[in-house]
């Protein structure tokens, strides 16, 4: 038996013995580096497949297991859990045989904006936006198609609004508008057109959020008594409609919460970008809009596994396909945030300090004064500086800047500050977030 067949042998016999459980599983080359991340309903099932002497995996992923040396792996409370792992591990460590997932394509989100005299019934992908500004949000959910199908059962029953119309209580030509099909349908109670008081429709919008924050069992009970029922008269097609609803209804336990941070790139950010930077521009005194923000910081797994981050903000906004991760490479043991600071800053922006391509506008380094002077001692050496550096000290959030020796203190509520705070806070969970989704599994990865 070939060497290659021992290996797969070992693998093979490793994945059987998998728990019979929904998780993710990590293919590592021989140096430890993840290759490749998917996700399995049951992982014995779905890892053992590739390792089988049979198996056919098709060009690419064939190649795939010319290198692969070992796999981990994460176990997840569902199928719903999984697929958001998988989602969250490829989009920020871009495994080299993913072709999938690695856009910036995130899953929806229900929102209901409470702000709203008569609050509206939305599915978004965008929940930062301003539009949702103090809206109750939902998800993310693992399955759009059933997501839509559930918001169109439930507006039967909750009959909430799903346009964007601006519906004002004081409006007084409410009483003239002609409400749309949704009314005499009885799907909707039609604010718009005066059919409805504001306190009835919120009693209304209470109820529907009580029942998305529960276990839905009566409903869900109801339904499948309606559907016993059909199939005992024959009734096959009403059964089979209802069979679909109840399903629709039980996936809507398919879904994460906004607290465990499944995509920050959606929700993270703060709601008005361009008013952000325009302050942000006159306290640092620039001259020019800015335009282009990256941001710098270092991260380490209790201090192994040193890793160096850069993310790309251009007109506020993340620009996901210039975030880079650095392992660094020339610090003894990985353990000196300013050496490492210093060989990130020396890699990122070596092209640009000989004038082979442009700085960004403003560069941020996590940190205080120390690791702002560990970076300005790399751009000291290029012949080209920087336009603006500054750092951002996390407890005080007080910004250094490379032209002034004391600190500018900001008000909490500033909004250049929560600028530089939301791309801060960004570097910092694009360098960590691998890490602690691996810590918090128990598992050691690269």
């Amino acid at each position: 038996m070939s060497a290659h067949a021992q290996k797969l042998k070992a693998l093979l016999d490793k994945a059987r013995k998998l728990p019979m459980v929904p998780g993710v599983y990590l293919m590592k080359d021989v140096k430890g580096v993840v290759i490749y991340v998917g996700k399995a309903s049951k992982l014995p099932n779905r890892v053992s497949s590739y390792f089988i002497p049979s198996a056919d995996l098709g060009p690419r992923k064939q190649l795939m297991l010319d290198l692969v040396d070992d796999f981990d792996y994460l176990e997840c409370e569902g199928e719903w859990e999984a697929l958001l792992t998988e989602n969250r591990l490829i989009k920020d460590i871009h495994p080299k045989f993913n072709v999938l997932l690695t856009d910036d394509k995130t899953f929806p989100y229900l929102a209901i904006t409470l702000r709203d005299d008569y609050p509206g019934v939305f599915i978004t992908r965008e929940p930062s936006d301003p539009q949702f500004k103090g809206a109750k949000i939902f998800g993310p959910f693992t399955n759009s198609y059933a997501l839509r199908e559930s918001i169109q059962l439930l507006q039967r029953v909750f009959k909430f609004r799903t346009c964007h119309l601006d519906i004002r209580e004081d409006d007084p030509g409410k009483k003239f508008f002609r409400p749309c099909l949704l009314y005499p349908i009885k799907q909707c109670t039609a604010p718009c057109g005066d059919k409805i008081s504001k306190t009835q429709y919120r009693q209304d919008i209470d109820r529907f959020i009580r029942f998305l924050e529960s276990k839905r069992s009566v409903m869900i009970r109801e339904f499948k008594q309606e559907m016993e029922e059909a199939s005992k008269i024959l009734d096959y097609e009403k059964a089979a409609i209802l069979r679909d609803q109840i399903r629709a209804l039980e996936k809507l336990d398919e879904r994460g919460k906004i607290k465990q941070n499944w995509q920050p790139e959606a929700e993270s950010f703060y709601s008005d970008p361009a008013k952000g930077m325009a302050s942000l521009q006159k306290t640092l005194k620039i001259q020019e809009p800015i335009r282009c923000i990256e941001s710098i910081d270092i991260a380490h797994l209790d201090g192994n596994e040193t890793v160096g981050s850069k993310v790309c903000f251009v007109d506020g906004k993340p620009l996901k396909s210039e975030y880079r991760r650095f392992q660094i490479k020339t610090v003894p043991g990985g353990n000196d945030d300013y050496a490492s600071i210093r060989e990130v800053v020396s890699r990122r922006y070596r092209d640009a300090g000989q004038g082979n391509e442009l700085y960004p506008d403003v560069i941020i380094i996590d940190g205080g004064i120390g690791q702002l002077h560990a970076a300005m001692q790399v751009f000291d050496q290029l012949d080209i500086k920087p336009p603006m550096v500054i750092s951002l000290a996390k407890k005080e959030e007080l910004i250094y800047t490379q032209f002034q020796d004391g600190p500018i203190k900001l008000g909490r509520n500033n909004v250049g500050l929560k600028v530089c705070q939301a791309i801060r806070d960004e570097a910092h969970r694009f360098a960590q977030h691998y890490h602690h989704i691996l810590r918090k599994k128990r598992v050691l990865g690269q």
